[in-house]
């Protein structure tokens, strides 16, 4: 029997997956579009822009593929480690002064750890949240 997820984590995945993906293709495509009109797009920039495109696609490839294979376990841990890394992207945001996106930034960290403590059935504060070994469902 399929292990069965709730439909707003799906949902939750897949919006989040889209965005990442998104980021990660308009960071190859046009990296002017990540930063300030007036900043310089430099081979050095073009590097940074390529590493994270790269980051990007892979965990919303990955986010998705194990939502797909109803990995919970797999999925746990990545929405944990995407959720980590909304909130470092947010706290950046913050303080290199780019208000406008750090809430937006800050809210899909939330949502991204909110799921992955709904798929582990543990208190967010409880250390079995953040393990893969506490995984009930199977």
């Amino acid at each position: 029997m399929p292990v069965k997820i709730p439909w707003w984590v799906t949902a939750v995945v897949v919006v989040g997956a889209v965005l990442m993906a998104a980021g990660g293709v308009i960071a190859l495509v046009n990296p002017r579009m990540l930063v300030s009109p007036s900043a310089e797009i430099n081979e050095a920039v073009r590097v940074y822009a390529g590493y994270l495109a790269s980051r990007n696609l892979v965990l919303s490839i990955t986010l998705l593929a194990a939502l797909a294979w109803r990995e919970r376990p797999s999925l746990h841990l990545l929405l944990v480690v995407v959720g980590l890394i909304q909130f470092a992207d947010a706290v950046l945001d913050v303080v290199e002064h780019r208000w406008p996106i750090a809430p937006g930034v800050a809210i899909l960290g939330g949502l991204f750890f909110l799921a992955a403590w709904r798929i582990s059935r543990a208190a967010p504060w409880r250390s079995q949240a953040w393990s893969p070994a506490s995984d009930r469902s199977r």
